[in-house]
C-alpha cells in the first residue's frame, strides 16, 4: 500500500470533516428536529377551549412534546397572537367568521372542529325567544378580543342591543357562572360546546334557563357562516326531561389555525389528537363529521389532509413519536451518505492512482537533480552523496503498489541507468 504523508492525512482527515458536517447541516434542513416545546392559545378557564387545550396537552405529552397553555381572551386575541412572530404561539383556536387567508396569509387550517352552539342562559322567570327582549339588561358577553364578544356584538346589534341599550358585561367562562350566581348579571351570552365547564354548570343549574332562538334560520341567512341548532328535550336529563322542550339554537364553527412552516412532525401529531377528540358523535354532530379537511376560509395543511383520508403513514403507525423522528433522520441520513459514498467510490481508484503519480514525480524530481549534479566534475563527497539519494530513491520506489507496476518499472529503469552513469562518473 501507498504510505501517504502527513500532510495528505491531514487534507484527507479535513475533508472528511467537511463533508460531515456539510452533510449533518444538510439533514438539520431536509429533516429538522421537531421542537420539544409548542404553544396553543385557548381562552379563559371554563370555556370549551380551555378544556380543549387540557385535553391536547395530555395527548401530546406521552410523544415528549409539551404543549404549554396560553390562556387568552378568546379567539380575536388568538389570532392576533398567532400572526405575531414575536409571540411564540405555534397554534390557537379560532372561532369562525373572524379572519380568512386574505387577511392573514402566514396561517395555515387544520380543519374545522365541531360547530360551536351560542348559548343564552338567563335567571328570569319570564321566557325569552327573541334578542331585542334583551334589551335593559345587563348581558355578560365575554372579555374584548374574546370570540364570544365578537359573536355577541353582531347578534345584537341586529337586534339593537348594544351599550347605549343594554349593559355588556366582560365576563367568560366560569367568571360569568359566578357573576349570574350572585346576581351580577341577568344574562350569559357563551359560545362553546357542551363539553366545556361553565355550560355543563348552566345547563344543570335548575334556577337557568336556556333561550330560544325562535328566528334562528333568519339569522343564519343574514350571516351565512352560522348554523341553526336544535337540543333536544331531555337530552340533558331524561327524568325530569331537560330541556324541557327543543331549543333551537345559533352556533357557529370552530376551527385550529397554525403557523406556516410549523414542523410536519408536530403537525402530524395535532391532526392525530384532533382526530381521537373531534371524531366521536356528539350533541350537534355525527360520528365522523369532524374534524373536516375544508375551510371555507383559509387553506388546510396537506399534511392534515393527507392524514384525515388515509390515517398515519407507515412509521408513525409503528413506532413511537420519538423513535419515528430519529427514523425517519436515520433513513435520510443513510440515503444523503449513499448518495455522497457511491460518487466518492466510482472516484476513489482515480484519486488514489493520482496520489501514485504524485508520489512518482516527486521521485523523479530528485532523480532529475541526480541527473544535474552528473553534468559537474564530482567530489568523492559528492559521489557518496549522490549515492546515498539513488540508494533512498530505490527503497522509496519500493511502496509503489502492484496495481501500478508499469510506473513502478519505469521509474526503476531510470533509476538504474542514473546509477550506471554514476558509476562510470565515480571510475573516471
Amino acid at each position: 500500500m501507498l504510505r501517504l504523508g502527513r500532510g495528505y492525512l491531514i487534507r484527507w482527515l479535513v475533508t472528511v470533516l467537511c463533508i460531515a458536517g456539510i452533510g449533518w447541516i444538510a439533514l438539520e434542513y431536509f429533516v429538522p428536529s421537531p421542537p420539544s416545546k409548542v404553544t396553543i392559545a385557548t381562552a379563559l378557564k371554563g370555556t370549551t377551549y380551555d378544556y380543549f387545550g387540557q385535553r391536547y396537552k395530555e395527548r401530546f405529552a406521552p410523544a415528549g412534546v409539551n404543549l404549554e397553555l396560553r390562556e387568552t381572551a378568546g379567539a380575536v386575541q388568538n389570532l392576533r397572537l398567532l400572526q405575531d412572530p414575536n409571540s411564540g404561539v405555534d397554534i390557537a383556536f379560532v372561532t369562525g367568521g373572524i379572519s380568512d387567508a386574505d387577511h392573514a396569509p402566514s396561517l395555515l387550517s387544520m380543519g374545522l372542529i365541531f360547530n360551536d352552539p351560542i348559548w343564552i342562559f338567563y335567571s328570569s322567570t319570564e321566557s325569552l325567544d327573541g334578542l331585542p327582549q334583551l334589551r335593559g339588561k345587563r348581558i355578560a358577553v365575554g372579555p374584548e378580543e374574546s370570540g364570544a364578544r365578537y359573536v355577541a356584538e353582531r347578534l345584537l346589534g341586529k337586534a339593537n342591543v348594544n351599550s347605549k341599550t343594554a349593559t355588556l358585561l366582560p365576563f367568560g367562562g366560569d367568571a360569568a357562572v359566578d357573576a349570574l350566581d350572585d346576581g351580577k348579571v341577568d344574562v350569559i351570552l357563551i359560545v362553546g360546546g357542551s363539553d366545556s365547564p361553565a355550560v355543563r354548570a348552566l345547563l344543570a343549574n335548575p334556577r337557568v334557563r336556556l333561550m330560544n332562538f325562535s328566528i334562528a334560520e333568519a339569522y343564519t341567512h343574514i350571516f351565512p357562516d352560522l348554523v341553526r341548532l336544535v337540543l333536544p328535550k331531555g337530552v340533558i336529563d331524561i327524568d325530569p326531561p331537560n330541556p324541557p322542550n327543543d331549543v333551537t339554537l345559533l352556533g357557529t364553527t370552530s376551527k385550529v389555525l397554525i403557523r406556516r412552516g410549523l414542523h410536519p412532525a408536530i403537525v402530524q401529531l395535532l391532526a392525530r389528537t384532533m382526530k381521537e377528540e373531534h371524531d366521536g358523535p356528539g350533541l350537534f354532530q355525527r360520528a365522523g363529521e369532524f374534524p373536516t379537511n375544508v375551510d371555507p376560509e383559509f387553506p388546510v395543511s396537506q399534511v392534515a389532509i393527507n392524514y384525515y383520508e388515509n390515517g398515519p403513514s407507515l412509521l408513525p403507525k409503528y413506532l413511537p413519536f420519538w423513535m419515528t423522528i430519529y427514523t425517519q433522520r436515520t433513513i435520510a441520513f443513510l440515503i444523503a451518505s449513499i448518495a455522497i459514498v457511491l460518487p466518492v467510490f466510482g472516484f476513489a481508484p482515480r484519486l488514489y492512482a493520482w496520489f501514485v503519480q504524485q508520489r512518482l514525480r516527486g521521485l523523479y524530481r530528485r532523480l532529475r537533480v541526480v541527473e544535474n549534479a552528473l553534468q559537474e566534475e564530482l567530489t568523492i563527497p559528492q559521489v557518496e552523496a549522490l549515492k546515498n539519494e539513488l540508494a533512498d530513491l530505490d527503497r522509496a520506489s519500493n511502496v509503489v503498489p502492484m496495481l501500478n507496476s508499469d510506473l513502478y518499472f519505469m521509474f526503476r529503469y531510470h533509476l538504474d541507468r542514473t546509477r550506471s552513469r554514476l558509476a562510470e562518473a565515480q571510475s573516471v
